[in-house]
């Protein structure tokens, strides 16, 4: 199903009310089980050969770099994707999901994909676990996934991140629980200086094979459904996270109120207004607008999909602080 755009008076872009995982649009979607051989082939990922070649510098030159390079496969020609040091290993997208195999028992791959223009791969594992928040109310249904992503130029390590999904309106809940040092992970890296075999074991026993983060997660969600908040506490959240501008430059009222109603909107609308009303509501309505209505920068839908997906990480680190903001709430 592809994405309908509603923009705002303001240059806001919403998708449609109907959604998908945000990562649907990047990728192939793979709506019966495939294996991974042949989810390679379906995505246009397999036999990407990426690899080194050598870079002429200067002879006074103290340091070696190399072009990471690939086998475009819709064309046969080389491409260049980014270039490295000499510490840099490169991983073939075939080593990446076989990686993300063998994190967990279970799941089935649902979609995978590359963007930006081949530089960043990426695949999502549909996990079997669920969770419903008030079962005996709203019952509020969170679906589970662990995305495997990585970079074929140097910019990101490969990754394994455990992404809750709120269903009803697509919400992607990447939220950091503890700090740095404390707290079950959401994520588990590993850099492109290091080996990926040898690593397996390492990888499941930091997720936890993603159990140890969903109970937390779980146990978190149920204690925001519970935790009600009237209208004014809302508006007083929403306000700390986003103050009103002192001045008025460049429209910057105009556009914290458009972000304000947009907030509000959202709140009462037709994917919130059953948990509207306590700090689950408030904690999805604010972060369903990072995920579904952006700022279109040159009308780059790749960058907002990307970003709703979990790969952005000013995004992820803004979720975590309204996470914050709405826990405070909780305690106070």
């Amino acid at each position: 199903m592809a994405h309908a755009l509603e923009i705002s008076e303001s240059g806001e872009v919403a998708f449609a009310s109907l959604r998908e995982p945000a990562w649907h649009s990047l990728g192939t979607v793979f709506n019966d089980e495939v294996s991974t051989s042949e989810m390679l082939s379906l995505a246009h990922l397999d036999n990407w050969n990426v690899h080194l070649e050598d870079i002429d510098l200067p002879s006074r030159s103290h340091k070696s770099w190399y072009a990471v390079t690939r086998t475009n496969p819709f064309d046969g020609e080389h491409d260049v994707l980014g270039v490295v040091g000499q510490r840099y290993k490169t991983v073939q997208n075939e080593e990446l999901f076989t990686f993300g195999d063998n994190l967990l028992d279970g799941g089935r791959w649902e979609t995978a994909g590359s963007i930006k223009n081949g530089t960043v791969v990426f695949g999502s594992l549909a996990l079997e676990r669920e969770t419903i928040l008030d079962k005996a109310g709203v019952s509020d249904q969170i679906n589970t996934y662990l995305l495997v992503h990585t970079s074929h130029d140097g910019s990101i390590a490969i990754q394994a991140s455990v992404t809750p999904v709120r269903v009803v309106c697509q919400n992607t809940l990447n939220l950091a629980l503890g700090s740095r040092n404390k707290g079950p992970k959401q994520s588990f890296k590993i850099r492109h200086t290091q080996s990926v075999e040898g690593k397996v074991m390492a990888a499941r026993e930091a997720l936890g094979l993603a159990n140890a983060y969903l109970d937390e997660f779980d146990t978190m969600a149920a204690e925001l459904i519970s935790k009600e908040i009237n209208d004014k506490q809302f508006f007083d959240l929403i306000t700390t996270l986003y103050p009103k501008p002192i001045t008025d430059g460049k429209g910057s009222v105009t556009k914290w109120e458009n972000k304000i109603d947009i907030i509000n909107s959202i709140y009462t609308g037709p994917t919130n207004y059953m948990i509207a009303g306590n700090a689950w509501g408030a904690l999805n309505a604010l972060t369903e607008r990072l995920d579904w209505y952006r700022n279109s920068r040159g009308g780059n839908g790749e960058s907002m999909a990307a970003a709703a997906s979990g790969f952005d990480v000013a995004t992820n680190a803004e979720k975590s602080r309204i996470l914050s903001a709405v826990r405070s709430l909780v305690a106070a």
